[in-house]
């Protein structure tokens, strides 16, 4: 899922999310709340029509966003009591109003308000996070009601797989629809991630929707879709492209390089995107050297598309039973194709 903070991926046009492949995109619950505020878009006939979207729309809950204001936010057994980072406005959120703004945002898919653990941090603090965030969601259920869109739960627990045990065990007694891995990305090393992952996805339901949150690079997407993953997002592919990393079947890409300056190869030339067909990396290296926001917008497309285009090989391989020959293939590529100097 692409990453709408504000209602926009950055750079990119709903026709052209359409075009290269998105089929659903995320907004945040946090950020939407303080800018416009989610009773005008509400009013505006909520965030499909707010940002011209047809397709689902999955809203984060902005615990994750409470987490990063550090030491502006207080957090209580009521919810969370911040200065608005916007105009320093004293703002409450609780797990009864994230669940409000979700519902005027009108998303198909809600997440329910969780604090997100902080790291590192020893057992007994990671523990008592865990536990308020259960009953966070408890009452994020009972907000929730009748509503037809879908409520996932997230996962937390930081480090420690027991207490990601429990977590998981308390959520699946509120019968989510769907089940998110929190609290990882947040400074851990990859194999610590991949360890907590290692851990808690065999004991997550099969037949409900796994999603990793924050996460993260294509290799991070191979890893996770081979032990069990479903969903991902990150700002990574846009965030990425804006700054001039791009990912090509042959690693990552620096087009501020000076070697592109008379390039006219294609960013990958594997790839089919409108990016890749039309415009050269002399062409691309110019307009970013000159911050020219076309570089921005065609960049993001390439990102995107690669992206898109990577999941859906490893879907189409684990309906063929290919799967653990294209992990192979594209590492093999990767590795021996390296380009990101």
């Amino acid at each position: 899922m692409p990453c709408g903070t504000y209602g926009t991926v950055k750079a990119m046009t709903p026709r052209a999310l359409e075009e290269v492949g998105t089929q659903i995109l995320l907004g945040n619950t946090f950020h939407l709340m303080l800018r416009p505020g989610d009773d005008t878009i509400a009013n505006l006939g909520g965030l499909h029509e707010f940002m011209q979207w047809s397709g689902p729309i999955l809203t984060d809950s902005g615990g994750f966003q409470v987490w990063s204001l550090g030491k502006l936010g207080k957090i209580s057994e009521a919810g969370v009591i911040f200065r608005s980072p916007v105009n320093g406005d004293r703002v409450e959120l609780t797990p009864e109003g994230s669940i409000a703004v979700q519902h005027n945002l009108g998303a198909d898919v809600m997440m329910v308000f969780d604090e997100c653990t902080p790291h590192p941090a020893p057992i007994e603090t990671v523990r008592a996070s865990m536990e308020l965030s259960l009953r966070w969601a408890q009452r994020c259920r009972d907000a929730h009601g009748d509503n037809e869109s879908l409520l996932f739960g997230i996962i937390q627990g930081g480090m420690y797989d027991e207490v990601r045990e429990v977590s998981l065990a308390g959520l699946e007694l509120l019968d989510f629809a769907g089940y998110a891995i929190g609290g990882l990305s947040v400074g851990e090393s990859k194999d610590e991630m991949d360890r907590v992952m290692c851990g808690i996805l065999p004991l997550m339901p099969v037949n409900k929707p796994r999603y990793l949150m924050g996460v993260g690079t294509p290799q991070d997407l191979l890893r996770g879709v081979a032990l069990g993953v479903d969903m991902f997002d990150c700002v990574l592919p846009t965030r990425n492209a804006r700054n001039g990393y791009i990912f090509t079947s042959r690693g990552t890409l620096k087009i501020r390089n000076a070697r592109h300056r008379r390039s006219d190869a294609p960013l990958d030339a594997d790839c089919d995107c409108y990016t890749c067909a039309n415009f050269s990396r002399a062409y691309l290296h110019h307009l970013d050297r000159c911050g020219e926001m076309l570089g921005s917008m065609l960049m993001t497309q390439h990102n995107l598309h690669y992206y898109h285009a990577l999941m859906a090989r490893l879907r189409g391989s684990i309906e063929t039973g290919t799967f653990r020959t294209l992990i192979e293939t594209l590492h093999k590529d990767w590795n021996s194709h390296y380009e990101s100097v």
